[in-house]
């Protein structure tokens, strides 16, 4: 029978184990061995059947169990230990608060989804993992941040297979109340509560929920209110779900409602208000036009109050392709703003006209979230030293006039959070070597460019934790192995093989993701013979566990799913290679420690980041990988192999494939393979375990989550903070004012005439040369523009590469026909084709960047006669 009304009934725990309640309740017994230890030893079987969720555990605890640990004054002891460790880390000064310089007093961090722990399944993958791991870091380090994000009744889909192998969804619904997360009430008790304005007279209500991550809140909004209509009450229903419509509201709640419920936040408990807003990929680029409104009620224009949100902004550009951007016609834009919708006071002309195409190559009716992002945002960045370079071309029609490299979007590399991704063991092992404490510090706030105490770890001891890795991961492997196939309908008597999958002493290749077509998850199907002859190879075998979902509307990506469980069905090989269904947080747990490679081989350059191979780094597993993402930027012989790319202009997809799967499998054939089972005199394989030191030695301080937190502390965030405090409304009106008189009048600035000291077409590395330039500034000033020498090497067309600028000085006053002359030397610092030449950018104090506002200058083919090019 079914029920009619579902309850969710809390436990009443006696009173000495009330700290239970608030570990639970704080989601760094995710991280946090000890607490998870602690909630272990209250019931282990109960534990294991709750997937390591506290909440779960207490929720089933029999009431006799919980008397006898009241009694228990070991168990009293752990847990006083325990509470006490969690207030310290929650008030105690940490990095950030030793930092000296001039840092925000909060930041909000908005993300369309969050990875923080399986037990709150609110993400889909890497986007959200990487959200995650950023706020355990910044609550590693102490900074006050603040996370909002949605509550997804439904989360993101779970994946399971049908008897052929076609990826099948699965939506479980979420009840709040059974997870770790809290209402955020009002002074009274009552759920407090955020509103949107929608067409028609209706409203969109959301309330707030609280997950406290360590000392970081995260607030989750939550449309599945009885004050909603159905349709309003779906908009919060599962992630990366529905229509056009129903994004673009689940993007209005998160940015708008956003702004809204960290006010809310702000004023319920003191929290110190935001001075810095980091919106993380540009589904929270609403954020920017709620802030504006706020000004506005406060007598500040449109253009001033983008000046104010702008200074305090920072977007972070998560995808290297145009698709993978969300992206709205226009009219339901407009719809959904302006007097009988949301934020009625703003012009709806000025809304659409910060997310249009309006540049070469754009659609014009069409409303681009990122673009808003970084048209509201004074500071953006990507996520690798190469996605950077990836963005600023794909980015560079906001910015005409200007070379992609000058873009003014930089890059901070992603990191992952050690304490959740590193294995037990390992930590244990670093632990015996240099003490708990230390360890913990190496792993969340980082600092070291080595870790040099590796090297004093034995190698026997190094093997014999692979080893142990490797079988706790074949234990784990043929568990979900046999649960998969039990769904897609097979009995226990047909399921005997499985006691024989995968070998503790075979090296062992990872490759988990997400399933786009530009991941080729098939990409090791290529040659199926060569593939097979590497798994049974007599001497030197190789197994291989695949995990990965597809997107539920991507029947492409379902079919590659479905060829590579075909593969792994196959008898003769189903014992060496596996498909593990519903990737989530717990299987990346156990899969990185377990592998001793991590396969990864996207289309170059599509992959942003690729934070799956710095997880699995962290435990002593090498990588295996296309030099893409942070591998492109980090790979070194010593710790790992790169698999060369075919990816010139004129290569077909398909033959391309096949020249980079060809380089796979010979890596594997002749260099992979032959080093793990190439033993040493000692009976172990030393150039192996040498490769594993190398990679926990100088890729562990790299890839952490720590070292990229305060690297967004110290180049973006306090910059931002800084200019926020600056940008008063005074300032900001001035601003605007500048800015609108720049744009308007920058049709009369021109470079008229450049000469130089140069008598020829060469001359000697060393000479310092004079320029003098003619410009005419029309009604603007010298105050308002910065004349610059631009110059470099220079290839076959006079293209200036590796530029360098230099700013030339004013020199008197204007000329009788309202010209201006400017001078300054030019240093040929650099033999071989170099070349310059002039430019004029708007200049103000309050500019982040010469390119910001997209405006230059340069001379015509009149100007640059007597200028020439040097040193040919």
């Amino acid at each position: 029978m079914k029920a009619i009304r579902r309850f969710t009934v809390r436990p009443v725990l006696p009173e000495p184990l009330r700290p239970l309640s608030d570990l639970a309740r704080n989601l760094r017994w995710s991280w946090h061995t000890e607490t998870r230890d602690l909630f272990q030893s209250v019931d282990p079987e109960r534990w294991a059947a709750s997937g390591g969720d506290p909440v779960r555990l207490l929720g089933s605890v029999r009431p006799a169990r919980l008397a006898e640990l009241a009694e228990d004054r070991r168990f009293l002891r752990r847990l006083t230990a325990v509470a006490d460790d969690l207030h310290d880390y929650v008030t105690g000064e940490r990095w950030y608060q030793s930092h000296t310089g001039e840092l925000p007093a909060a930041v909000a961090y908005f993300s369309p989804e969050f990875g923080v722990t399986a037990a709150l399944p609110q993400y889909s993958g890497g986007l959200g993992i990487l959200a995650g791991d950023h706020l355990k870091a910044a609550s590693d380090l102490g900074v006050p941040l603040i996370g909002v994000g949605l509550l997804y009744r439904h989360g993101y889909f779970r994946q399971s297979l049908s008897r052929d192998g076609w990826q099948q969804e699965h939506y479980p619904v979420l009840d709040p109340n059974e997870l770790p997360v809290a209402l955020l009430r009002e002074a009274d008790g009552t759920p407090a509560q955020v509103s949107l304005a929608l067409p028609g007279g209706k409203q969109l209500h959301a309330r707030i929920w609280l997950a406290q991550v360590g000392r970081v809140p995260l607030l989750m909004l939550d449309s599945d209110v009885e004050e909603n209509d159905l349709g309003e009450r779906g908009v919060t229903d599962r992630l990366y779900g529905g229509g056009s419509e129903h994004r673009l509201l689940q993007e209005m709640l998160l940015g708008i409602g956003g702004v809204r419920a960290v006010r809310t936040y702000c004023r319920l408990t003191g929290h110190a208000g935001p001075e810095v807003f980091h919106t993380n990929e540009g589904h929270a680029g609403f954020l920017g036009l709620e802030r504006i409104a706020e000004l506005g009620d406060q007598g500040l224009d449109f253009e001033a109050g983008l000046e104010a949100v702008r200074a305090g902004t920072v977007f972070t550009t998560h995808t290297p392709v145009p698709a993978g951007i969300d992206r709205f016609d226009r009219e339901l834009v407009a719809r959904h703003f302006g007097p009988d919708a949301e934020l009625p006071r703003m012009d709806v002309g000025r809304i659409l006209a910060l997310g249009m195409e309006t540049y070469p190559g754009g659609e014009p009716n069409l409303f681009n979230m990122a673009v808003m992002g970084l048209r509201l945002a004074q500071r953006a960045n990507g996520v690798s030293l190469l996605h950077g370079q990836v963005s600023r071309e794909m980015f560079s029609g906001l910015w005409p006039g200007f070379d992609p490299e000058e873009v003014p979007i930089t890059s901070v590399t992603n990191g992952v959070h050690a304490p959740t991704w590193v294995a037990p063991e390992v930590f244990r092992l670093g632990a015996r070597q240099i003490g708990a404490q230390r360890t913990e510090d190496a792993l969340t706030v980082g600092g070291s460019d080595r870790w040099d105490a590796v090297g004093d770890i034995p190698d026997q001891d190094v093997w014999e934790l692979r080893r142990s890795l490797r079988e706790q991961l074949v234990v784990e492997v043929r568990e979900r192995l046999r649960a998969s196939w039990r769904q897609r309908g097979a009995g226990t008597a047909e399921l005997g093989w499985i006691d024989g999958v995968l070998d503790p002493d075979v090296l062992t290749i990872g490759f988990a993701r997400r399933v786009p077509s530009y991941k080729r998850l098939t990409l090791m199907l290529r040659d199926r013979d060569r593939l097979m002859d590497l798994l049974l190879h007599p001497e030197r075998p190789i197994q291989i566990v695949v995990a990965g979902k597809a997107h539920p509307a991507d029947d492409g990506g379902k079919r590659l799913v479905q060829e590579l469980v075909r593969f792994a069905d196959d008898p003769r090989v189903r014992h060496r290679i596996v498909f593990l269904p519903d990737y989530g947080m717990a299987m990346a747990q156990k899969l990185y420690p377990g592998c001793d490679i991590w396969l990864n081989n996207p289309l170059r350059p599509l992959e942003a980041c690729g934070t799956s191979g710095m997880k699995a780094a962290l435990n002593g597993c090498l990588n295996l990988s296309v030099l893409d993402g942070w591998w492109d930027e980090w790979f070194q012989p010593d710790f790992g192999w790169a698999i060369p790319t075919a990816d010139g202009v004129g290569t077909d997809p398909d033959r391309r494939d096949d020249i980079e799967a060809d380089a796979l499998y010979e890596l594997l054939e002749q260099r992979v393979t032959p080093r793990f089972y190439e033993h040493g005199q000692g009976g172990l394989p030393d150039r192996w375990i040498e490769m594993v030191r190398q990679t926990l030695t100088l890729l562990g301080p790299k890839v952490l989550a720590g070292r990229m937190v305060r690297e967004y502390v110290e180049r973006l965030y306090a910059p931002a903070a800084h200019a926020h405090r600056t940008m008063t409304p005074d300032v900001a009106r001035e601003l605007a004012e500048w800015k609108s008189r720049v744009r308007s009048e920058w049709h009369g600035v021109t470079v008229d005439h450049v000469e130089t000291t140069a008598a020829t077409t060469t001359a000697e590395l060393g000479t310092t040369l004079g320029l003098r330039v003619h410009v005419g500034l029309g009604a603007l000033g010298p105050d308002d523009v910065e004349v610059q020498a631009v110059s470099g090497r220079v290839d076959e067309e006079d293209r200036i590469a590796d530029a360098a600028t230099v700013p030339l000085k004013s020199v008197g006053g204007p000329d009788p026909e309202g010209r201006w002359v400017y001078e300054g030397p030019l240093s040929l610092d650099r033999t071989g084709p170099y070349g310059y030449t002039v430019r004029i950018l708007p200049s103000h104090r309050l500019l982040a960047s010469g390119p910001e506002l997209g405006l230059v200058s340069v001379p015509s083919e009149d100007a640059v006669e007597e200028a020439g090019v040097l040193m040919r």
